[in-house]
């Protein structure tokens, strides 16, 4: 079970760094680019840590991830953002999921294993980028609140499948 988290886990860090590189070429301006680039380093920083830790217990890292891999690029194929703000509220929920989830199993993990975890999900600082950049856009367009809203919804609704879909697939 500790080697499935931890190929879930470094999947998702790995599928992340793809998405933020992507949605960086969204970006209306050099420095969004550059933070986008910051945060997407960041992410791939989290994968190479948690690959370590999958080698470190004798596990290759590929085949603890190829298990979740689907299962995550499907939810991204089916929820590409359309624009920048769509992507930074993709990048606030996604994260926000997966650190809930991923914080409630580390709690039952050997300490090693828990101390990386928590490292790994521990604020970089994503989240109030997203909420401040989605915030300011709404305040300058406040139609742009519904769209945003139902788009958060549906990213909502295309995780807990994904994540269903998973367990069905896995007993671990």
């Amino acid at each position: 079970a500790v080697v499935d988290l931890l190929g879930a886990l470094a999947y998702g860090e790995l599928a992340a760094f793809e998405r933020l590189a992507e949605d960086a070429k969204l970006a209306p301006t050099l420095g969004d680019k550059a933070e986008l680039a910051k945060m997407a380093s960041a992410e791939f920083h989290h994968f190479e840590q948690l690959s370590d830790r999958l080698a470190a217990v004798d596990e290759d890292p590929t085949a603890a991830m190829e298990p979740f891999a689907k299962a995550l690029d499907d939810f991204h194929r089916q929820t590409a953002p359309s624009d920048w703000l769509e992507g930074l509220v993709k990048a606030y929920v996604g994260d926000s999921i997966a650190s809930d989830f991923y914080r409630e199993v580390a709690a039952r993990l050997d300490t090693d294993t828990r101390s990386l975890v928590l490292a790994v999900l521990d604020d970089t600082g994503h989240g109030n980028f997203a909420v401040e950049k989605v915030r300011a856009a709404i305040e300058a367009d406040p139609r742009l609140g519904g769209r945003l809203a139902l788009w958060a919804r549906r990213l909502m609704g295309e995780a807990l499948s994904q994540a269903q879909r998973v367990v069905a697939d896995r007993d671990a």
